[in-house]
């Protein structure tokens, strides 16, 4: 991607239901097939599993459509969200939620979207939108877009290591993403203008990234490698000379036992007729969106869709699964000294407010222990590590 050519992002951030930015929301939830997803809450540095934090602020970008833009003067290809649910009332976007991440209709993209569901979930419920949200499908993972790209590239296999997003847009776009604020408080309001763009490029980067696939894999073609084109004069064939047609699309051979319907899907693929299966018009009954889905984005998922299941076990907080072992008598001593030590210490912690802290725990981590600081950050801790140069190499003179 060229910096230099992007242009500003510009956010809407919705905290009133009659509000513009949420009448734009609605329209663009209902016309759009293409929306990345992510979702952001307070920290919790305490390690108390026993509740789920409480989702503060969703952020949804959407690809936008013909008669989508919101100015007219001002031509967006997309328009990215910031829904603040401490403002407004969850159950005026539930149902509207929950039908979009079921949607066939739609592409829902994210980056580890499965813990930000089931936090998401969780908040609904407890504000009396019960059952909360269960799946969302179609869906599509940054890191397997990021990892069929980099196996179209070197033509191997990559590692299963999930890499940050701030590595994959990097590396996709050339684009810095600072994940400086990711620990910040998203409970506090009003937000300040850094978390506001710092949330906005979470969600707006994966557009980005799926853009990058989706322009590769149909410059490849490789939605064609297991089906045949079928020229318009072979459409009226009856049953039995689709069965015997060897350039039909091997889908129909590789069925033994298949109703009609599927034949017809299967050597109709390539066009832009979408046949609806029951399944899919009992999918779209129970929701709004009217706007099908474009065809190349439709055998995208096909070949590499996934979705989101909540299981019961997703819904409950999981307690330690640590057991407790029986205490050797040195253990015992060296715990007590260990609490005769602790009493040393006196009076609040550094980053106390008291002290003129922030109130959020800061920890400097050696240059030796560097993995550390990163799965501290992970967890929600604020970790960095001093930065050191290379030292030098020794330089040896040999005497003659």
């Amino acid at each position: 991607m060229d910096l230099r050519k992007q242009k500003p992002l510009k956010i809407h951030l919705v905290c009133s239901t009659d509000s513009p930015e949420f009448s734009y929301l609605t329209k663009s939830l209902t016309r759009s097939s293409l929306i990345a997803l992510d979702a952001e809450w307070k920290p919790d540095h305490t390690g108390n599993q026993s509740y789920f934090p409480t989702v503060t602020l969703l952020q949804l970008a959407c690809e936008l459509g013909p008669g989508l833009v919101s100015d007219p003067d001002e031509l967006e290809d997309s328009a990215t969200f910031l829904v603040d649910l401490t403002s407004i009332p969850l159950s005026s976007i539930w149902e509207l939620l929950r039908d979009v991440f079921v949607s066939p209709d739609i592409l829902k993209l994210g980056f580890r979207f499965k813990q930000d569901l089931i936090y998401l979930s969780s908040t609904f419920c407890e504000q009396g939108c019960d059952p909360g949200f269960d799946r969302v499908e179609p869906f599509l993972d940054i890191t397997s877009v990021y990892n069929h790209l980099q196996h179209k590239l070197h033509g191997m296999k990559v590692s299963k290591q999930t890499k940050s997003l701030a590595t994959i847009c990097k590396e996709l776009l050339g684009l810095s993403l600072s994940k400086e604020l990711q620990c910040s408080d998203w409970s506090h309001r009003p937000l300040t203008e850094e978390q506001k763009t710092y949330a906005a490029m979470d969600a707006h980067c994966l557009l980005e990234i799926f853009n990058v696939f989706h322009a590769k894999t149909i410059k490849e073609g490789s939605y064609f490698h297991n089906v045949d084109k079928m020229s318009p004069a072979n459409v009226d064939l009856g049953l039995k000379e689709v069965l015997e047609q060897h350039d039909i699309s091997s889908k129909v051979l590789s069925i033994k036992f298949c109703e009609a319907l599927e034949i017809v899907q299967a050597t109709a693929s390539n066009f832009p007729e979408k046949i609806t299966t029951v399944h899919e018009m009992v999918s779209r009954s129970s929701c709004r969106i009217t706007m099908p889905m474009d065809e190349s984005i439709l055998k995208v998922v096909k070949k590499y869709g996934e979705k989101i299941v909540l299981k019961d076990s997703d819904r409950k907080p999981k307690a330690s699964k640590k057991r407790g072992k029986r205490q050797s008598p040195v253990d015992a001593i060296f715990k007590e000294k260990q609490s005769e030590n602790s009493d040393a210490w006196q009076g609040p912690p550094p980053w106390d407010l008291s002290l003129g802290g922030d109130g959020c725990p800061k920890f400097l981590c050696d240059v030796m222990v560097e993995g550390l600081a990163k799965h501290l950050r992970c967890v929600g801790i604020d970790a960095a590590i001093p930065y050191t140069k290379k030292p030098e190499p020794r330089s040896l003179k040999l005497s003659s």
